[in-house]
């Protein structure tokens, strides 16, 4: 990721409009800023949430509330706990996220 033109900023996520997500079960939340090509999210899944489609796209995310597993096409499942992450490329390994509990993350993509 190469992140150019973009001058030192802050934000505060809570006046970031929400907006909403419906997946196959459950929503999501996000609060999206967009930087160029970068586009940097403040999501939250309500409990019971799952995703109504597998993702082939790249992320770094970052967990900070709640457990959030990722499933991998091949089976594999993840558990993500607060303070964890994962990084997955643009292309590879589709996931789809799951949570019984709910939970936030920062989300860069």
């Amino acid at each position: 990721m190469k992140m150019t033109d973009i001058p030192f900023g802050t934000t505060d996520w809570a006046s970031i409009e929400r907006t909403e997500h419906k997946g196959e079960s459950g929503m999501a939340y996000w609060r999206t800023r967009n930087f160029g090509a970068i586009r940097v999210r403040m999501v939250e899944y309500t409990p019971g949430y799952l995703a109504d489609h597998w993702c082939s796209k790249g992320h770094v995310l970052f967990c900070l509330e709640g457990e959030l597993e990722t499933e991998l096409e091949d089976g594999r499942k993840f558990l993500l706990k607060p303070g964890m992450s994962y990084q997955v490329a643009d292309g590879a390994e589709p996931h789809r996220s799951f949570t019984a509990l709910g939970a936030t993350l920062f989300v860069m993509d």
